[in-house]
């Protein structure tokens, strides 16, 4: 004969069992690890240390952010390219990698308010003849795929008379190629490049080229996260953080009216 004792715990134990089976299963990071994609070879913005870690402007960032929200955080090395469909499929919660908003690019993703103020730049060989963005006629020039660098040689090739253009999975390798000539130039973040230009000598700034664009975190569409994210984003200006961090990756402060000074909105596509 079973024991009444036994037979409940028995039947609670099953009945725990049966739970457990019908309840979804939560992903391993929520509510307790923010994935972040990042593409690592992008310094001052984000680049990989010889340990396999993640360093850089926008890392330091992301930690803050999820150091605000009480939350873990997990990298995870994405190209370029890799992030926006990562990001889309819900693999990794945010994106960043000096990625400008742009309102095509709000249409299908959602972003935090910017910043950075993200210029980019006509960048060349030392010996180049170049002088400025009337010379590219007849040249070929490259940038990152998907980039606003790509975005912007495309929209101007007709304007310009821009003669070819190559695209790069790397900065590395676009830069390695505008040094040996085998591009004439090469368009970007114009940050991002001078802090090449501290390690890989004979490279200059051709001609600077103003968008008003600016970098923000990306998100997927209607992602819980990105109020949080946000206001995250604005007590890091508020408190300074932001500004140290431009400090520290850049070398310099940033205007006191810049995107890294300035609480701004959520930004919506038009």
């Amino acid at each position: 004969m079973i024991n009444p004792t036994r037979r409940l715990l028995v039947a609670a134990a099953a009945a725990l069992g049966l739970a457990a089976l019908a309840a979804p299963a939560l992903p391993a990071h929520a509510e307790e690890t923010l994935v972040v994609g990042a593409y690592p070879a992008n310094p001052p913005w984000e680049n990989k240390t010889p340990d396999g870690g993640f360093e850089g402007f926008e890392v330091d960032l992301a930690k803050g952010i999820a150091e605000r929200l009480g939350m873990k955080i997990e990298f995870q090395d994405l190209g370029f390219q890799a992030l926006f469909a990562a990001v889309s499929s819900g693999r990794i919660d945010m994106a960043i990698s000096s990625i400008s908003i742009t309102n095509d690019r709000l249409k299908n993703q959602a972003f935090t308010q910017g910043y950075y103020d993200s210029d980019m730049a006509l960048v060349a060989n030392g010996d180049t003849s170049m002088k400025s963005l009337a010379d590219v006629k007849g040249k070929t020039l490259g940038a990152i795929a998907t980039s606003v660098g790509e975005a912007w040689i495309k929209t101007n090739t007709d304007k310009y008379g821009i003669a070819e253009y190559k695209s790069y999975d790397t900065q590395q390798n676009l830069l390695l190629d505008t040094q040996s000539g085998r591009v004439d130039g090469a368009v970007g973040d114009i940050a991002g490049f001078q802090f090449a230009f501290t390690k890989m000598k004979g490279m200059k700034v051709v001609d600077v080229i103003p968008t008003g664009d600016k970098f923000g975190i990306m998100l997927r569409k209607g992602s819980p996260l990105l109020e949080k994210v946000n206001d995250a984003i604005s007590a890091m200006k508020k408190d300074g953080t932001l500004e140290k961090l431009h400090e520290k990756w850049l070398g310099a402060p940033a205007a006191p009216t810049s995107a890294v000074n300035t609480v701004l909105p959520i930004p919506q596509a038009q």
